[in-house]
């Protein structure tokens, strides 16, 4: 037992480390002025750490024509992801809910042509989406990224809580109904409390698609609404000359800094979602 605990203890560690290790040398790049990378080794730890490229790269980058760093879009991102995240977790829990439990009028059909959308790449719905959001005039409008992204993750989130609501014992929904709730109290009162495992499951796994995407954020944005990762595309990508690696490695750990600080905190939450069957199929 011993033996195998310190093998799995060995493959855990290695795992771990490979996983660190690009994020340690990222941390450890950011921190050295440029004088030190070119001089110096990849590996090496900053002989003199300086926070300069990080207040660069947060309000004194120059992306384009303007100079004043990432912090315009990383709001931008904010509003972005924030309204989207409700939005299609609450559309895809009652849509869920509706088709897993409640006699709607071919459910099966309405179901099968959202689950169409799991499957169609997003480069094919393109254009199409470009002169939908034209003619509604939200095109590069931070309203019309929210409208993208909800389209976009609602089947995902309805196959999600479909999944989970078809394993709640049909008694407790007779029950409801015979005291009298209907489908929104039903919803509130009884479905609610026992998915939160799968409401975790699904803000999560949302939230890190929508803020990681790039995408849909470069189609469908605009200079004043483009979120934090075009802008670091932009960032990386307009330097002439000397590449700042300095600059590149903080400005790309502050925009992967949030989706990281929500698995640390909520990774707990995630792995009790899927043990509880948030996932289950």
């Amino acid at each position: 037992m011993r033996y195998q605990r310190f093998i799995l203890y060995l493959l855990l560690s290695s795992a771990a480390l490979a996983m660190l290790a690009p994020l340690f040398f990222m941390l450890s790049t950011s921190l050295k002025p440029m004088d030190e990378i070119r001089d110096g080794s990849l590996f090496a730890l900053p002989h003199a750490p300086t926070l300069a490229a990080w207040g660069k790269a947060w309000s004194g980058a120059c992306i384009g024509a303007s100079c004043e760093g990432l912090s315009g879009q990383f709001a931008n991102s904010f509003w972005i992801v924030l309204p989207s995240l409700f939005l299609s977790v609450g559309l895809g829990s009652l849509t869920g809910y509706a088709l897993s439990s409640w006699r709607v009028p071919h459910a099966n059909l309405l179901f099968g042509a959202l689950l169409i959308g799991l499957f169609i790449p997003p480069q094919v719905t393109l254009y199409p989406m470009i002169v939908l959001m034209r003619e509604l005039g939200l095109y590069g409008s931070v309203p019309g990224l929210v409208l993208v992204h909800v389209v976009w993750g609602l089947p995902f989130v309805t196959l999600l809580f479909r999944n989970f609501f078809q394993t709640v014992p049909g008694d407790l929904l007779k029950a409801a109904r015979i005291d009298g709730a209907g489908f929104l109290a039903t919803f509130w009162y009884v479905m609610l409390p026992l998915s939160l495992p799968v409401f975790a499951v699904a803000m999560i796994l949302q939230f890190t698609y929508i803020w990681n995407d790039f995408l849909l954020g470069l189609t469908f944005s605009s200079p004043e609404s483009q979120p934090v990762t075009v802008a670091l595309n932009n960032l990386v990508g307009s330097q002439f000359g000397e590449q700042e690696y300095n600059l590149n490695m903080a400005a790309t750990i502050l925009t992967a800094l949030p989706t990281v600080l929500v698995y640390l905190f909520s990774g707990r939450l995630f792995v009790r979602g899927i043990a509880a069957g948030a996932v289950k199929g």
